[in-house]
């Protein structure tokens, strides 16, 4: 969780709303990133969907049977979802999202029927660090005149 926070942080110094992920196979980390929506002009560069692109890019295949997925923010619908079609084998998140969380919260994505694969879901990893970091990025943009 520790280079999911340390990309959480590189994504709030780009001025990105500060989320990092982190993708393990073997207890070796093969890809991290940060939210890259901004910088990309891009909705869908969340921090879980590139790391998983670079996961599977690395690793040479769609699905990331046997990974972790490491996340400080609990994923919303459509990281969800990605996380599910990757096969991702465990979910590790920092913070829960009550608004736009789709694990824990909302929609609870991985409950429904036709949800076809479903990780393991751990949460409250650095959750304290991990929701400060938005916490400290949000009070700032709303401090701007």
């Amino acid at each position: 969780m520790e280079m999911a926070l340390v990309e959480a942080r590189a994504a709030g110094e780009r001025g990105e709303v500060p989320i990092g992920a982190v993708v393990v196979v073997d207890g070796e980390a093969v890809a991290s990133s940060g939210n890259r929506t901004r910088e990309l002009n891009d909705i869908t560069a969340h921090a879980e969907i590139a790391a998983i692109r670079m996961a599977a890019d690395k690793l040479g295949q769609e699905r990331l049977v046997g990974a972790d997925l490491y996340v400080t923010l609990e994923p919303c619908t459509m990281c969800a979802a990605a996380i599910s079609f990757a096969r991702i084998r465990r979910l590790y998140y920092g913070a829960e999202d009550p608004k736009g969380g789709a694990v824990d919260n909302g929609v609870r994505f991985y409950a429904k029927p036709t949800c076809h694969h479903a990780p393991e879901v751990y949460s409250g990893f650095n959750e304290t660090e991990s929701a400060d970091l938005l916490r400290t990025f949000f009070s700032g943009k709303r401090d701007l005149p």
